[in-house]
């Protein structure tokens, strides 16, 4: 008997560890229970779904009614490495980010509806981007990166927003090529450059030679137009001088004395002007005697020319 008198002052402190163990204990055997913000909880009534419970303080029937693990409305983010092939049969590795969240007024449907959503989600990004990247060469895959993920969230919308699911951005952060097919790519691009600048190179010399070649024909036409004036100038002084000799008479030898005249001023402009040593003679004995004649002679008719032009103006 005496064991019993000692619990019965226990008893109290029985039921009110009990009480409060029914009031606050765990989730699944309290009564009361708190429900954090931007989360959701489901409480179950033996194993059928009987309501959602806000954030706060809640209850439900111990021992009768369930609850269900927090459910997360914040977002979620979904990283997927997809190995495929484009269509000129080079295997990239393309990441995809997909972000994602349970719409608030969808908890049933996302929590009952999918066991698995992430790989739900998963299976829907693999196909989306195979079948697009299967169409696409390796240079348009690099340029299209925004298009493919703008066709998978577009499909992950439509298809996930029947499981409570709401797509909020799908993102293609790379698209990596094997490493040997990423060396020849750098090659092919390194080479298309170097193209590049030799025929800038290239073009740059040839507008240097055209510019050089225009210069040197407006030298040589100007050139030209001066040789062209200089003898002009000096075929109307030779025919003002033959002028001058056939009015005083002398006409079977001036072009002789002309010559002469002519060859003597080269000679006088190569002695005081020319810087070379050497000097063009005749080239035989013959030829020197007839320029000694010719230079005799041609004196004599310049003595002659003279005489003449002083009795002409003493008669006068």
């Amino acid at each position: 008997m005496e064991p019993l008198y000692i619990l019965i002052p226990l008893i109290p402190v029985i039921i009110i560890v009990v009480l409060l163990f029914l009031l606050f204990g765990g989730l699944r055997t309290s009564i009361f229970f708190t429900v954090k913000t931007q989360e959701r909880v489901i409480v179950e009534r033996f194993g059928k779904y009987r309501k959602v419970c806000e954030p706060g303080l809640n209850m439900k029937a111990p021992f009768v009614d369930t609850t269900t693990k927090p459910i997360s409305l914040r977002v979620h983010q979904l990283e997927v490495n997809i190995e495929t092939k484009t269509q000129d049969n080079v295997f990239v590795m393309v990441p995809v980010a997909v972000q994602y969240v349970i719409g608030e007024n969808q908890v049933v449907d996302a929590y009952y509806r999918l066991s698995n959503p992430e790989e739900q989600i998963r299976s829907y990004v693999f196909d989306t981007v195979r079948s697009a990247l299967s169409t696409l060469t390796l240079d348009s895959a690099f340029e299209s990166k925004d298009d493919i993920a703008t066709s998978v969230e577009q499909r992950l919308s439509t298809s996930m927003a029947a499981y409570g699911f709401r797509i909020v951005n799908t993102l293609v952060t790379d698209i990596s090529p094997d490493s040997r097919v990423r060396d020849s790519m750098n090659s092919i691009n390194a080479a298309q450059r170097d193209r590049v600048a030799a025929q800038a190179l290239a073009e740059a010399d040839k507008v240097k030679r055209v510019t050089q070649a225009e210069a040197e024909a407006e030298s040589r036409r100007l050139q030209g137009e001066g040789v062209a004036a200089q003898r002009k100038a000096i075929a109307n002084g030779i025919a003002e001088q033959y002028e001058a000799l056939r009015r005083v008479g002398i006409e079977q030898t001036a072009e002789q004395l002309l010559l002469m005249t002519q060859y003597f001023d080269t000679m006088q402009d190569v002695a005081r002007n020319g810087k070379s040593n050497v000097m063009f003679m005749p080239n035989t004995p013959g030829a020197v005697g007839d320029l000694a004649t010719e230079i005799r002679n041609t004196m004599l008719a310049t003595n002659q020319i003279q005489e003449d032009s002083l009795g002409s103006r003493h008669g006068r």
